[in-house]
């Protein structure tokens, strides 16, 4: 049966959310991923806090061939967080659809092998406890080349014309920047939808319900509707209620975001604010493109901006991609750039982080992994969800010199981007404090090193007054500043 959008939203006029809230705190429901109780600004799984933290050499992983051997990879180094999108844009043999001898697709039946893969990357992250955010549209998937071997035009379909859909032979980029694609159009409501998109709109109906009967079952997944959506909200919200109306009907609990373009342009932005007043339907959010065009002190004030507006209605705010390599022109910057955004995330305040695929992104690469496992130390020292940005305590601070989160009389987080020195005020914080240095170049704890001889750095500071603390050396260093 396809599900029309008044159909949905009838369907929960008529009670659906409420069935879906009943069933948050039922049975094994309440081991799914959810936001942590004690600090809704951040996630918890299986029914403890948890930071989520990744990188992957790919943003679609079910399709990798040695996907077993990524996911250890990504485990071995504490990592606990992919993106994966539903892609489209692989070989013939790897489409959602089935091939036919002929070379063309029948939209009406499935590619085993895609499928299979995809469950095979539920049941192996899930055995790893490694969180999947699923992004169900990438608009990119529909354009350029990927629309001349796509399954969804109609030239490679048995099951339409383009007469019947409006789909035109070819689109650009341009065309997608531009909302300018009938596929993102299917809507009835939306500002560009015409009757004859409801014939692809039953298709995507079945895609996502396929998608579902795999993804609905584990409770390790989060649901986003787009990549860098430039569709008109209503698109989105469309298939967050199917999405939200399905996992009711199964009785278990989803949480369901959408991805606007425009988060890097912060207060100037004209989409992403309509996250920030919606709960219902962003039940999280994603402000991975803050991780783009945005460098330095300007990042974080963009960073914090956002994050205030998302804290009006409390939830978790995620960063399924942070770019930083590759120099691209759009504003990826460098690797150390990435590096820098990761840690500003986690500082600042956000629920996840990880680092965007290459070459717009760190991946997997050691620059990623050591980054990783020093959040991981610092984490072992003191937890994410008790902390908060405290930059008021710091002095004598270059911009983008140094980052402070604390809770204030019990431990300090204090971020260097490369070397400095800065006055942190613990005349508020009475006691001796143990100082750990972490160097985030190489993801360990650093007691000592010097050229020539040996000297052992600093590992306690008493509180109760203004003190200097100085990085140990060049490059990144974080500091955990724990009250004995």
């Amino acid at each position: 049966m396809f599900l029309t959008g008044r159909m949905v939203l009838r369907l929960f006029g008529m009670g659906v959310l409420i069935a879906l809230a009943a069933s948050a705190t039922s049975g094994a429901d309440a081991d799914r991923i959810r936001p942590y109780e004690a600090n809704p600004h951040y996630w918890q799984y299986k029914g403890q806090p948890v930071m989520l933290l990744g990188g992957s050499k790919t943003d679609h992983p079910f399709l990798l061939n040695d996907l077993k051997e990524h996911l250890d990879e990504i485990h071995a180094v504490g990592a606990n967080y992919v993106r994966n999108t539903m892609s489209q844009r692989e070989g013939r043999e790897l489409k959602p659809h089935k091939l036919l001898p002929d070379g063309t697709f029948d939209m009406d039946q499935w590619n085993a092998e895609y499928w299979r893969r995809f469950q095979n990357m539920l049941q192996w992250t899930a055995e790893r406890d490694i969180i999947v955010q699923i992004e169900v549209w990438d608009r990119f998937d529909y354009g350029e080349r990927n629309w001349q071997s796509s399954p969804w035009n109609p030239r490679n379909n048995v099951n339409y014309d383009y007469d019947q859909t409006g789909f035109a032979t070819e689109y650009t980029n341009n065309h997608l920047y531009r909302d300018a694609h009938p596929f993102f159009h299917t809507i009835e409501g939306t500002r560009h939808y015409e009757s004859r998109y409801d014939l692809t709109r039953r298709y995507q109906e079945k895609f996502v319900d396929k998608m579902l009967s795999y993804s609905l079952p584990y409770g390790h997944v989060l649901y986003c509707m787009n990549n860098e959506t430039s569709s008109e909200a209503g698109w989105g919200r469309f298939w967050i209620n199917f999405i939200k109306t399905r996992a009711a009907e199964k009785g278990v609990s989803v949480w369901t975001t959408d991805m606007f373009d425009d988060a890097f342009q912060g207060d100037q932005a004209q989409h992403a604010p309509i996250v920030f007043d919606d709960p219902e339907h962003y039940m999280f959010a994603d402000i991975s493109q803050v991780n783009s065009r945005n460098f330095d002190q300007e990042h974080w004030d963009t960073l914090q901006w956002l994050l205030q507006q998302v804290r009006r209605h409390p939830r978790p705010s995620n960063h399924t991609k942070i770019y930083g390599s590759g120099y691209h022109t759009f504003g990826t910057g460098g690797p150390e750039d990435g590096v820098e955004r990761f840690w500003r995330n986690i500082l600042g305040g956000s629920a996840s982080a990880r680092f965007h695929r290459p070459d717009s992104g760190n991946g997997l690469n050691d620059l990623a992994k050591a980054s990783i496992q020093a959040a991981r130390l610092l984490e072992s020292r003191m937890k994410f969800w008790l902390i908060t940005p405290q930059m008021e305590l710091l002095s004598d601070r270059s911009p983008n010199e140094a980052y402070l989160a604390a809770k204030p009389g019990e431990c300090y987080a204090l971020y260097f981007t490369n070397g400095g020195s800065v006055s942190l005020d613990l005349t508020g914080a009475a006691g001796t404090f143990d100082i750990t240095w972490i160097s985030i170049a190489m993801g360990r704890i650093v007691e000592s090193s010097q050229r020539g001889g040996y000297r052992l750095m600093d590992k306690t500071i008493e509180g109760g007054q203004i003190v200097t603390l100085q990085a140990p050396y060049k490059g990144g260093w974080v500091a955990a500043i724990v009250k004995q």
